[in-house]
Protein backbone atom coordinates (compact mmCIF):
# COMPACT_ATOMS: atom_id res chain seq x y z
CA UNK A 1 0.00 0.00 0.00
CA UNK A 2 1.42 3.49 -0.89
CA UNK A 3 -0.04 6.98 -1.04
CA UNK A 4 -1.27 8.01 -4.53
CA UNK A 5 -1.61 11.55 -4.04
CA UNK A 6 -4.16 13.64 -2.26
CA UNK A 7 -7.64 15.36 -3.47
CA UNK A 8 -7.91 19.22 -3.53
CA UNK A 9 -9.38 19.37 0.41
CA UNK A 10 -5.96 17.51 1.26
CA UNK A 11 -7.76 14.22 1.67
CA UNK A 12 -4.83 11.29 1.09
CA UNK A 13 -5.48 8.48 -1.45
CA UNK A 14 -4.06 5.41 -1.21
CA UNK A 15 -3.15 2.64 -3.78
CA UNK A 16 -3.07 -1.50 -2.96
CA UNK A 17 -1.24 -3.99 -4.59
CA UNK A 18 -2.44 -7.21 -5.69
CA UNK A 19 -0.20 -10.07 -7.04
CA UNK A 20 -0.88 -13.18 -8.00
CA UNK A 21 1.46 -16.36 -8.27
CA UNK A 22 -0.24 -16.72 -12.00
CA UNK A 23 1.22 -13.32 -13.50
CA UNK A 24 -1.74 -10.93 -13.11
CA UNK A 25 -1.11 -7.93 -10.70
CA UNK A 26 -3.45 -5.15 -10.19
CA UNK A 27 -3.64 -1.54 -8.74
CA UNK A 28 -6.68 -0.64 -6.92
CA UNK A 29 -7.59 2.58 -5.21
CA UNK A 30 -9.39 4.02 -2.00
CA UNK A 31 -10.83 6.50 -4.55
CA UNK A 32 -13.92 4.90 -6.47
CA UNK A 33 -12.52 1.67 -5.61
CA UNK A 34 -10.31 2.65 -8.93
CA UNK A 35 -8.89 -0.41 -10.75
CA UNK A 36 -5.79 2.12 -11.58
CA UNK A 37 -3.41 -0.82 -13.22
CA UNK A 38 -4.05 -3.87 -14.75
CA UNK A 39 -1.15 -6.19 -15.76
CA UNK A 40 -1.12 -10.01 -17.41
CA UNK A 41 1.51 -11.73 -19.20
CA UNK A 42 2.07 -11.53 -22.64
CA UNK A 43 3.66 -12.79 -25.85
CA UNK A 44 6.50 -9.86 -25.41
CA UNK A 45 6.52 -9.95 -21.41
CA UNK A 46 3.76 -7.88 -19.22
CA UNK A 47 1.46 -6.29 -20.69
CA UNK A 48 -0.38 -3.06 -19.52
CA UNK A 49 -4.22 -4.14 -20.24
CA UNK A 50 -6.28 -1.09 -19.62
CA UNK A 51 -5.89 2.41 -19.62
CA UNK A 52 -4.44 4.34 -17.10
CA UNK A 53 -3.82 8.31 -15.41
CA UNK A 54 -0.97 9.73 -13.27
CA UNK A 55 -2.45 10.69 -10.06
CA UNK A 56 -5.10 11.24 -7.74
CA UNK A 57 -6.42 14.54 -9.16
CA UNK A 58 -6.58 13.28 -12.60
CA UNK A 59 -9.13 10.14 -11.19
CA UNK A 60 -11.32 12.80 -9.23
CA UNK A 61 -11.77 15.16 -12.55
CA UNK A 62 -12.09 12.25 -15.09
CA UNK A 63 -14.98 13.15 -17.55
CA UNK A 64 -14.49 9.82 -18.39
CA UNK A 65 -14.68 7.20 -15.60
CA UNK A 66 -11.60 5.34 -16.11
CA UNK A 67 -11.26 2.26 -13.72
CA UNK A 68 -14.13 3.51 -11.43
CA UNK A 69 -17.02 1.54 -9.37
CA UNK A 70 -19.88 2.53 -10.56
CA UNK A 71 -23.23 3.31 -8.57
CA UNK A 72 -25.68 3.51 -7.16
CA UNK A 73 -27.03 3.39 -10.88
CA UNK A 74 -24.71 2.70 -14.04
CA UNK A 75 -25.88 3.96 -17.20
CA UNK A 76 -27.98 6.35 -18.24
CA UNK A 77 -31.54 7.51 -16.30
CA UNK A 78 -33.49 9.60 -18.93
CA UNK A 79 -34.28 12.88 -17.30
CA UNK A 80 -32.37 12.55 -14.20
CA UNK A 81 -35.78 11.11 -12.53
CA UNK A 82 -38.12 7.98 -12.00
CA UNK A 83 -41.04 7.00 -9.95
CA UNK A 84 -40.98 3.94 -7.18
CA UNK A 85 -43.91 3.18 -5.37
CA UNK A 86 -45.99 5.68 -5.99
CA UNK A 87 -43.95 9.01 -5.16
CA UNK A 88 -41.45 10.55 -7.97
CA UNK A 89 -37.48 11.49 -7.50
CA UNK A 90 -35.07 13.83 -8.99
CA UNK A 91 -31.78 12.77 -9.62
CA UNK A 92 -28.44 14.68 -9.93
CA UNK A 93 -28.54 15.34 -13.53
CA UNK A 94 -24.60 15.38 -14.55
CA UNK A 95 -25.17 14.73 -18.57
CA UNK A 96 -27.77 17.03 -20.25
CA UNK A 97 -30.76 16.98 -18.56
CA UNK A 98 -30.00 13.25 -17.79
CA UNK A 99 -28.15 10.87 -14.80
CA UNK A 100 -25.17 8.87 -15.72
CA UNK A 101 -23.37 6.60 -13.40
CA UNK A 102 -24.93 7.93 -10.37
CA UNK A 103 -24.16 11.47 -10.55
CA UNK A 104 -22.19 14.01 -9.96
CA UNK A 105 -19.91 12.48 -7.62
CA UNK A 106 -21.24 9.22 -7.49
CA UNK A 107 -18.91 6.23 -5.99
CA UNK A 108 -16.47 6.92 -8.41
CA UNK A 109 -15.31 9.90 -6.67
CA UNK A 110 -15.24 8.98 -3.09
CA UNK A 111 -13.25 7.84 -0.58
CA UNK A 112 -13.70 4.09 -0.02
CA UNK A 113 -13.24 2.52 3.58
CA UNK A 114 -10.54 -0.52 2.85
CA UNK A 115 -12.08 -3.31 5.22
CA UNK A 116 -8.89 -5.96 4.75
CA UNK A 117 -6.41 -6.06 2.61
CA UNK A 118 -4.16 -9.27 1.53
CA UNK A 119 -1.92 -9.64 -1.32
CA UNK A 120 -4.44 -11.53 -3.37
CA UNK A 121 -7.86 -9.55 -1.99
CA UNK A 122 -8.79 -6.07 -0.92
CA UNK A 123 -12.65 -5.21 0.80
CA UNK A 124 -14.38 -2.14 0.07
CA UNK A 125 -16.71 -0.59 1.58
CA UNK A 126 -19.14 2.19 1.35
CA UNK A 127 -22.08 4.02 2.99
CA UNK A 128 -24.54 5.86 0.58
CA UNK A 129 -26.85 8.21 2.49
CA UNK A 130 -30.68 8.83 2.04
CA UNK A 131 -30.88 11.53 -0.35
CA UNK A 132 -27.39 11.35 -1.52
CA UNK A 133 -27.24 12.31 -5.53
CA UNK A 134 -31.40 12.06 -5.55
CA UNK A 135 -31.65 8.28 -4.52
CA UNK A 136 -34.29 7.05 -1.59
CA UNK A 137 -32.76 5.23 1.35
CA UNK A 138 -29.26 4.31 2.77
CA UNK A 139 -27.17 1.36 0.96
CA UNK A 140 -24.58 -0.19 1.87
CA UNK A 141 -22.34 -1.36 -0.80
CA UNK A 142 -19.17 -3.57 -0.18
CA UNK A 143 -16.93 -4.71 -3.13
CA UNK A 144 -14.45 -7.17 -3.07
CA UNK A 145 -11.51 -7.35 -5.71
CA UNK A 146 -9.77 -10.81 -5.35
CA UNK A 147 -6.87 -12.70 -7.42
CA UNK A 148 -7.84 -16.09 -8.39
CA UNK A 149 -5.17 -17.82 -10.71
CA UNK A 150 -5.74 -15.68 -13.76
CA UNK A 151 -8.29 -14.32 -12.80
CA UNK A 152 -9.59 -11.11 -11.51
CA UNK A 153 -12.64 -11.03 -9.69
CA UNK A 154 -14.96 -8.47 -8.62
CA UNK A 155 -17.98 -8.93 -5.89
CA UNK A 156 -20.41 -6.43 -5.11
CA UNK A 157 -22.50 -7.09 -1.98
CA UNK A 158 -25.16 -3.98 -1.07
CA UNK A 159 -27.98 -3.43 1.21
CA UNK A 160 -30.86 -0.35 1.91
CA UNK A 161 -33.54 0.06 4.15
CA UNK A 162 -35.31 1.55 1.38
CA UNK A 163 -36.60 0.71 -1.90
CA UNK A 164 -33.56 2.55 -4.43
CA UNK A 165 -32.81 1.76 -8.10
CA UNK A 166 -29.42 0.10 -8.08
CA UNK A 167 -27.32 -0.95 -11.05
CA UNK A 168 -23.64 -1.03 -10.60
CA UNK A 169 -21.10 -2.26 -12.33
CA UNK A 170 -17.49 -1.69 -13.41
CA UNK A 171 -15.68 0.18 -16.09
CA UNK A 172 -11.82 -0.28 -17.36
CA UNK A 173 -11.07 0.52 -20.71
CA UNK A 174 -9.32 -2.33 -22.12
CA UNK A 175 -6.80 -2.36 -24.79
CA UNK A 176 -5.04 -5.99 -24.07
CA UNK A 177 -2.90 -4.76 -26.98
CA UNK A 178 -0.56 -3.03 -23.86
CA UNK A 179 -0.04 -0.04 -26.87
CA UNK A 180 -1.64 2.87 -27.17
CA UNK A 181 -0.33 2.84 -30.87
CA UNK A 182 -2.54 -0.03 -31.78
CA UNK A 183 -5.70 0.82 -32.04
CA UNK A 184 -8.53 -0.68 -29.67
CA UNK A 185 -10.78 -1.36 -32.23
CA UNK A 186 -8.21 -4.02 -33.73
CA UNK A 187 -9.04 -6.10 -30.97
CA UNK A 188 -11.50 -9.52 -31.19
CA UNK A 189 -14.79 -9.58 -30.22
CA UNK A 190 -17.49 -12.36 -28.95
CA UNK A 191 -20.26 -11.67 -27.18
CA UNK A 192 -23.57 -13.91 -26.84
CA UNK A 193 -26.03 -11.40 -27.33
CA UNK A 194 -29.05 -11.64 -30.07
CA UNK A 195 -30.78 -8.04 -29.31
CA UNK A 196 -29.27 -4.95 -28.38
CA UNK A 197 -31.23 -1.53 -26.81
CA UNK A 198 -31.60 1.16 -29.79
CA UNK A 199 -31.25 4.94 -28.21
CA UNK A 200 -32.37 8.17 -28.99
CA UNK A 201 -30.10 11.54 -29.69
CA UNK A 202 -29.34 11.72 -26.09
CA UNK A 203 -28.55 7.82 -25.76
CA UNK A 204 -31.30 6.59 -23.67
CA UNK A 205 -32.84 3.37 -25.27
CA UNK A 206 -36.33 3.78 -26.19
CA UNK A 207 -37.86 0.61 -24.66
CA UNK A 208 -37.30 -1.47 -27.90
CA UNK A 209 -34.98 -4.92 -28.13
CA UNK A 210 -34.09 -4.72 -31.60
CA UNK A 211 -32.12 -8.00 -33.31
CA UNK A 212 -28.83 -8.40 -33.67
CA UNK A 213 -28.13 -10.40 -36.69
CA UNK A 214 -26.68 -8.37 -40.33
CA UNK A 215 -25.89 -5.61 -38.06
CA UNK A 216 -23.09 -3.68 -36.86
CA UNK A 217 -24.10 -4.78 -33.49
CA UNK A 218 -23.91 -8.88 -34.10
CA UNK A 219 -20.31 -10.44 -32.26
CA UNK A 220 -22.22 -13.32 -32.06
CA UNK A 221 -19.23 -14.41 -34.04
CA UNK A 222 -16.03 -13.42 -32.89
CA UNK A 223 -14.90 -9.88 -35.11
CA UNK A 224 -12.85 -6.90 -34.84
CA UNK A 225 -14.63 -3.66 -33.71
CA UNK A 226 -13.39 -2.35 -37.15
CA UNK A 227 -14.96 -4.83 -39.07
CA UNK A 228 -17.79 -5.03 -37.20
CA UNK A 229 -18.45 -0.84 -37.62
CA UNK A 230 -20.82 0.39 -39.91
CA UNK A 231 -20.12 4.35 -40.60
CA UNK A 232 -23.82 3.83 -42.22
CA UNK A 233 -25.12 2.90 -39.35
CA UNK A 234 -28.17 5.41 -37.89
CA UNK A 235 -27.11 4.11 -34.04
CA UNK A 236 -23.16 4.45 -34.97
CA UNK A 237 -23.79 7.80 -36.20
CA UNK A 238 -26.02 8.88 -33.18
CA UNK A 239 -23.74 7.94 -30.81
CA UNK A 240 -20.64 8.65 -32.68
CA UNK A 241 -19.64 5.12 -32.25
CA UNK A 242 -20.72 1.96 -30.22
CA UNK A 243 -22.03 3.03 -26.63
CA UNK A 244 -24.89 0.64 -26.40
CA UNK A 245 -25.92 -2.21 -24.22
CA UNK A 246 -26.10 -5.48 -25.64
CA UNK A 247 -28.63 -7.87 -24.53
CA UNK A 248 -27.13 -10.77 -23.31
CA UNK A 249 -28.66 -14.63 -24.74
CA UNK A 250 -29.93 -15.84 -21.42
CA UNK A 251 -28.35 -19.36 -22.06
CA UNK A 252 -24.83 -18.52 -22.31
CA UNK A 253 -20.89 -19.29 -20.93
CA UNK A 254 -19.87 -16.10 -20.69
CA UNK A 255 -20.83 -11.95 -21.15
CA UNK A 256 -17.60 -11.56 -23.43
CA UNK A 257 -14.18 -12.27 -24.88
CA UNK A 258 -11.97 -10.10 -26.03
CA UNK A 259 -8.36 -10.96 -28.06
CA UNK A 260 -5.36 -9.12 -28.88
CA UNK A 261 -3.63 -10.61 -31.69
CA UNK A 262 -0.66 -7.61 -31.47
CA UNK A 263 -0.40 -9.24 -27.68
CA UNK A 264 -1.78 -12.41 -27.89
CA UNK A 265 -3.45 -11.73 -24.52
CA UNK A 266 -6.80 -12.44 -24.16
CA UNK A 267 -9.83 -12.03 -21.41
CA UNK A 268 -13.10 -13.86 -20.80
CA UNK A 269 -15.65 -11.67 -18.68
CA UNK A 270 -18.07 -13.72 -16.47
CA UNK A 271 -21.54 -12.19 -15.19
CA UNK A 272 -24.77 -12.84 -14.48
CA UNK A 273 -26.65 -9.33 -15.40
CA UNK A 274 -28.68 -9.31 -18.22
CA UNK A 275 -27.01 -6.51 -20.49
CA UNK A 276 -23.33 -5.96 -21.19
CA UNK A 277 -22.49 -1.85 -22.24
CA UNK A 278 -20.42 -2.05 -24.97
CA UNK A 279 -18.61 1.72 -25.18
CA UNK A 280 -15.47 2.44 -27.91
CA UNK A 281 -14.00 4.95 -26.03
CA UNK A 282 -14.65 7.69 -28.92
CA UNK A 283 -14.84 10.16 -26.20
CA UNK A 284 -11.40 10.14 -24.72
CA UNK A 285 -10.24 11.73 -28.08
CA UNK A 286 -11.64 15.03 -26.51
CA UNK A 287 -11.56 14.10 -22.68
CA UNK A 288 -7.97 12.90 -22.89
CA UNK A 289 -5.77 13.46 -25.77
CA UNK A 290 -3.20 11.62 -26.12
CA UNK A 291 -4.11 8.42 -24.38
CA UNK A 292 -5.18 6.72 -26.59
CA UNK A 293 -8.75 4.58 -26.94
CA UNK A 294 -9.88 1.56 -25.14
CA UNK A 295 -12.75 -0.56 -25.33
CA UNK A 296 -15.55 -0.93 -22.21
CA UNK A 297 -17.46 -4.39 -21.41
CA UNK A 298 -19.41 -3.62 -18.40
CA UNK A 299 -22.08 -6.04 -17.24
CA UNK A 300 -24.88 -4.16 -15.78
CA UNK A 301 -29.09 -4.03 -16.09
CA UNK A 302 -30.34 -2.08 -18.76
CA UNK A 303 -29.91 1.51 -18.34
CA UNK A 304 -32.95 3.84 -17.70
CA UNK A 305 -34.78 0.25 -16.18
CA UNK A 306 -36.23 2.81 -13.62
CA UNK A 307 -38.38 4.17 -16.24
CA UNK A 308 -39.25 1.40 -18.40
CA UNK A 309 -41.66 -1.60 -17.16
CA UNK A 310 -40.86 -3.96 -19.71
CA UNK A 311 -36.91 -3.99 -18.74
CA UNK A 312 -35.78 -5.87 -16.20
CA UNK A 313 -36.12 -4.63 -12.65
CA UNK A 314 -33.33 -2.81 -11.16
CA UNK A 315 -34.77 -1.93 -7.78
CA UNK A 316 -33.37 -3.48 -4.55
CA UNK A 317 -35.99 -3.36 -1.87
CA UNK A 318 -35.24 -3.68 2.13
CA UNK A 319 -34.22 -7.38 3.16
CA UNK A 320 -32.78 -8.24 0.22
CA UNK A 321 -29.53 -8.85 -0.52
CA UNK A 322 -27.65 -7.73 -3.86
CA UNK A 323 -24.77 -9.81 -5.27
CA UNK A 324 -23.35 -9.59 -8.30
CA UNK A 325 -19.42 -11.18 -8.83
CA UNK A 326 -17.65 -9.55 -12.58
CA UNK A 327 -14.81 -12.04 -13.22
CA UNK A 328 -12.13 -11.02 -15.63
CA UNK A 329 -10.22 -14.43 -16.68
CA UNK A 330 -6.94 -14.32 -18.77
CA UNK A 331 -4.69 -16.36 -21.23
CA UNK A 332 -2.23 -15.96 -23.49
CA UNK A 333 -3.22 -18.26 -26.36
CA UNK A 334 -0.25 -16.24 -28.18
CA UNK A 335 -0.30 -13.88 -31.61
CA UNK A 336 -2.42 -13.78 -34.31
CA UNK A 337 -3.70 -16.98 -33.47
CA UNK A 338 -7.22 -18.60 -34.62
CA UNK A 339 -10.29 -17.54 -32.79
CA UNK A 340 -10.54 -21.28 -31.75
CA UNK A 341 -7.23 -21.33 -30.03
CA UNK A 342 -8.15 -18.01 -28.25
CA UNK A 343 -11.65 -19.80 -26.89
CA UNK A 344 -9.76 -23.33 -25.70
CA UNK A 345 -7.27 -20.91 -24.03
CA UNK A 346 -9.55 -19.27 -22.07
CA UNK A 347 -11.97 -22.27 -21.06
CA UNK A 348 -8.66 -24.16 -19.83
CA UNK A 349 -7.62 -21.01 -17.50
Amino acid sequence: MWRFGHLDDGRAVHAYRLQGEAGVAADILDLGGVLARLVVPGAGGPVDAILRLADARAYFADPAYLGILVGRYGNRIGGARFSLDGRAYTLAANEGRNHLHGGMLGFGRRLWEVIEYRPDMLVLQYHSPDGEEGYPGNLDVRATYRLEGASLVLDFEARCDAATPFNPTHHPYFNLAGDPAVPASAQVLQVPADGYLPVDAELIPNGAVAGVAGTAFDFRSARTLDAAFDPADPQLQACGGYDHCLVLESARDCAAMLYSPHSGVAMRIDCDAPGLQLYGGHGLDRQHPGLGRGVCLEPQGFPDAPNQPAFPDAILRPGTAFRRRIGYRFAMPGRDRGWDAVAAALQRN
